[in-house]
């Protein structure tokens, strides 16, 4: 309904009125994902639980890969929950500008509420995998501690940069289709390159500059060990990857509205 009224009404329109734009696509998000699925949101967890045990299959019983002592099943989990969100979440935002071209093209709002509503409806898949994460603990009988505390202060800093790499994504796409492929190549790419099937340790020291580079690296190492290890993060490791997000995120933000006015005309 606010869709249909925002195309009839060119007006700038209150705050209270974006925000309500940014949730009912938000739900709308959520409900054409799932409204006509036999399984409905248990598709949310069946990416990782796949992965899961096809990680578990090379990388831990054929590559005997380490996972720190913890039960590598649960290790791998606790990083391909935040990995499909991130995936996901820009993957599907990449493409939101052009998918909502018709209200992009016929009333004044904020652009950004497009790829933020994306974002947003991805919480749902990440609620539902942490669901089964928590079973997952109860299943290895691993026991929460008090530095479990901090998990939303990485769960905030994966949305974050979500949010950040999505914007870019999204504006860049509409000037150049070519975006979309090349962004799908690179996460398929980018999925090796951050330790999700294995430790940071694991990685020859020479090249673990390379891999702080990655801000997922502090992310994924950070809620394995508040969560899984019940242990202080990695401090040096959070602090790069919380600057890099911040400094994605600036940019970003600053080049979506350098390009936003010219969405309509190009799309």
């Amino acid at each position: 309904m606010a869709i249909r009224q925002l195309s009839d009404q060119p007006e700038r329109i209150s705050r209270a009125a974006y925000l309500e734009l940014l949730m009912n696509l938000t739900r709308r998000e959520v409900k054409g994902r799932y409204s006509q699925s036999l399984f409905g949101a248990g598709w949310a967890i069946a990416q990782p639980l796949a992965m899961m045990a096809v990680f578990t299959l090379v990388f831990s019983r054929l590559a005997e890969m380490p996972s720190d002592g913890a039960p590598y099943p649960l290790f791998a989990f606790a990083a391909l929950v935040p990995w499909f969100f991130f995936s996901n979440s820009v993957n599907s935002g990449t493409m939101s500008l052009i998918t909502y071209r018709n209200i992009v093209t016929k009333t004044y709002f904020p652009r950004e509420i497009v790829p933020l509503a994306q974002v947003g409806s991805r919480l749902v898949d990440l609620a539902a995998a942490t669901g089964l994460f928590a079973l997952l603990m109860i299943y290895y009988q691993v026991a929460i501690g008090r530095w479990i505390a901090l998990a939303p202060v990485f769960i905030l800093m994966l949305l974050l940069f979500a949010l950040g790499v999505t914007l870019a994504t999204s504006a860049l796409n509409v000037f150049y289709r070519d975006v979309n492929p090349v962004v799908q190549i690179g996460l398929q790419l980018w999925l090796y390159l951050t330790p999700v099937a294995y430790p940071l340790s694991a990685v020859s020291p020479q090249y673990q500059p390379w891999f702080l580079l990655n801000p997922l690296t502090g992310v994924i190492e950070g809620l394995r060990a508040v969560v899984i290890f019940n242990r202080a993060p990695e401090w040096g490791v959070v602090g790069v990857s919380a600057a890099l997000i911040l400094t994605l995120l600036t940019a970003s933000a600053i080049l979506f509205k350098k390009t936003d006015k010219y969405f309509a005309d190009v799309i």
